[in-house]
C-alpha cells in the first residue's frame, strides 16, 4: 500500500456537497463528450463468456473474477476488466457506419489492483468506440482525436469553476505530444514512472504515445494487451496532478489493431494461441470495422476537477482500514 498525505489537505467540500459536484460532472461530460464525438450511448455487459477472447488481458498477468452459472453449467464467466473488444464487436453488430460511435458506463473489477491515491479494484469509465476508415489509421487521426477530448475535458473545468468556484482544479491550456522512446532517449535511467512525472511536470499535460512495444533499451515502458490497440498508435493522456505530487492518467487509448498488427503483436507476446478465438478469427477476417477507441476515467475526471487527494473520495469502493484511518486523520474522507 502506497499512500500519499498532501500536506494541510482542504476538501473544500463536504461529503454531501462532493456527491453533488460527482452527478454533475459524470452527466454533463458524458452529454457533451458524445455530441462532440458524435457517439451513442449503448448499453454494456459487465461479464462475458471467458471463451469469447471479449475480455481484456491488460498486462496478461491479472486474473479476472470469474464465477459459473447455474443456467449455463460448464461456462466460465468473467467480470470484465474492459470493454476494450467488445466495443468493436458492437459497433459491428448494430450497424455503426464511419465516423459513428459508441460510448457506454464500463464497471470493472481489477482485484489484483496495487491500492494507493489513484488505484482501487473498481474501474468505472467511459468507454467509447468510433469507426474510422483503414486509410484513417494514422498518426493524424490519433492526434485531432486527442485534442477533441482534451476539449471536452477543458469545457467541463469551466462548468465545474461555473458551480464549484472554491473547489475547482485548474488545468493546463494544451496537450503536447511526446513518445515513449523520446522519454526513454531523454531520461535513460529514470524509470517510467519516473519519467511519466518528469514530462507531466514540465508540460502539464501530455498525449504519451506508442505503449505496449519494446523500446531501444529492449524493454517496454509500459504493458498493453496485444489484442486490441495497436502499440505504434496509441498512447496515454496524463496530466501533472500537483496535490499529488506525480502524472495522473484520465485515459487510454488508440487506433485498434488491423490484420497486421494483431498477427504481429499476437507473435511478440508470444500469444499466438489467442487466434483461435471468435472475436481475434473475426479481425484476421476482415469482418469487423476499422475503429479508433478508449476509456475516460469517471472517478479519475472527478478527482482531477475536484482537487481530490483520493480516489475514495469520489467513488465506494473497498480499502484497507488502516489506509481509511490515515486518510480519515488527514481530512481525507472515503465514501
Amino acid at each position: 500500500m502506497h499512500l500519499i498525505i498532501p500536506e494541510h489537505y482542504d476538501a473544500k467540500l463536504t461529503v454531501r456537497e462532493t456527491q453533488a459536484a460527482i452527478r454533475f460532472i459524470r452527466e454533463t461530460f458524458q452529454d457533451e463528450f458524445g455530441k462532440e464525438m458524435n457517439l451513442s450511448r449503448l448499453s454494456a455487459p459487465m461479464f462475458v463468456d471467458r471463451a469469447t477472447g471479449l475480455n481484456d488481458n491488460l498486462n496478461g498477468v491479472e486474473t479476472p473474477v470469474s464465477f459459473t452459472m447455474a443456467d449455463m453449467p460448464g461456462k466460465q464467466i468473467e467480470i470484465v476488466h474492459s470493454l476494450a473488444k467488445w466495443k468493436r464487436l458492437a459497433l459491428h453488430r448494430y450497424g455503426f457506419g464511419l465516423h459513428e460511435g459508441l460510448y457506454t458506463n464500463m464497471n470493472a473489477i481489477r482485484k489484483d489492483e496495487d491500492l494507493d491515491n489513484l488505484h482501487s479494484i473498481y474501474v468505472d469509465q467511459w468507454d467509447w468506440e468510433k469507426v474510422i476508415a483503414k486509410e484513417e489509421r494514422t498518426t493524424a487521426t490519433l492526434q485531432e482525436t486527442v485534442k477533441t477530448i482534451f476539449k471536452v475535458i477543458k469545457h467541463m473545468e469551466h462548468e465545474v469553476w461555473y458551480k464549484y468556484p472554491q473547489a475547482v482544479h485548474h488545468l493546463p491550456d494544451e496537450i503536447h505530444f511526446v513518445t515513449t522512446q523520446e522519454l526513454e532517449d531523454r531520461w535513460p535511467d529514470k524509470t517510467p514512472q519516473e519519467r511519466e512525472d518528469a514530462i507531466t511536470k514540465e508540460l502539464g499535460c501530455v498525449f504519451l504515445m506508442q505503449i505496449g512495444g519494446l523500446l531501444k533499451s529492449g524493454k517496454r515502458h509500459d504493458g498493453r494487451a496485444p489484442d486490441y490497440d495497436d502499440w505504434s498508435l496509441n498512447g496515454d493522456i496524463l496530466f501533472w496532478y500537483e496535490p499529488l505530487g506525480h502524472a495522473l492518467e484520465l485515459s487510454s487509448m488508440g487506433i485498434r489493431v488491423d490484420e497486421a498488427a494483431m498477427a504481429r503483436q499476437l507473435k511478440a507476446a508470444d500469444a499466438e494461441d489467442r487466434l483461435q478465438l471468435p472475436f481475434h478469427q473475426m479481425i484476421m477476417k476482415g469482418e469487423l470495422p476499422y475503429t479508433i477507441g478508449g476509456g475516460i476515467g469517471q472517478s479519475r475526471l472527478c478527482m482531477l476537477l475536484l482537487g481530490k487527494a483520493h480516489v475514495g473520495e469520489v467513488q465506494a469502493s473497498i480499502w484497507p482500514q488502516e489506509m481509511i484511518d490515515q486518510c480519515e486523520a488527514a481530512g481525507i474522507h472515503i465514501l
